[in-house]
């Protein structure tokens, strides 16, 4: 009976400090790499509401860093290609988060009516667009570009980083025949399946910290 007590407190301290025993991202690296646990970070949305990325645990979740005024991110808004892979995201129970990391008087960055304009205008199927201001959370993930995109398990582990598809093009008609990667990582990840392409390069318009 004791040895089976002191078992049953080894497995719950094993399980509580399963995070801790998770593998770090190196502070050199260029992004997050698969494998690793993608960083924390809270952040509030348009409306003011305050999401934790840890909070998700137990879900996929998607980034995306956006800025309306950026020719790769417009190609993607104004053909309706993001919300209709933001839409099959949710649906399939995943997270999407979009995250705007533009500085206060730079490009992309929008307050008041503006923003509520701009995201009327862009009829986001994701679940929350997200405020850095400060551009910490971008700077945490390398984030480079916009688009640039991840897709974390439900462990919190990347499982993706880089470009939303294999078209680096501002051409609504390369969209056709483009492969998306956050769709395939999320798609072979949710089935138990190793995911195809981990990595990519990201293209876009530099983010404007």
């Amino acid at each position: 009976m004791r040895m089976k007590s002191i078992y049953s407190a080894f497995a719950a301290a094993l399980f509580l400090s399963a995070p801790l025993l998770a593998k770090t991202q190196p502070a050199d690296a260029v992004a997050p790499r698969p494998g690793y646990l993608a960083p924390d970070f809270t952040l509030s949305d348009a409306a003011g509401k305050s999401h934790t990325l840890s909070a998700y645990r137990g879900k996929w979740v998607v980034l995306e860093w956006v800025n309306y005024d950026c020719p790769f991110v417009k190609k993607h808004y104004s053909s309706g290609n993001m919300q209709k892979h933001q839409k099959a995201a949710r649906e399939k129970g995943a997270v999407w988060l979009s995250i705007n990391s533009s500085a206060p008087g730079k490009q992309g960055h929008y307050e008041g009516e503006e923003l509520k304009m701009r995201l009327e205008g862009a009829e986001g199927q994701g679940d929350a667009y997200l405020l850095d201001t400060d551009g910490k959370a971008g700077k945490s993930y390398k984030a480079k570009t916009t688009p640039h995109m991840f897709v974390i398990d439900p462990a919190g582990k990347v499982v993706y980083a880089g470009a939303i598809d294999d078209r680096p093009t501002i051409d609504k008609a390369d969209l056709k025949d483009a492969e998306n990667y956050v769709a395939a990582a999320l798609e072979a990840g949710m089935a138990g399946k190793p995911v195809k392409t981990a990595t990519s390069t990201a293209y876009g318009c530099g983010i404007k910290y």
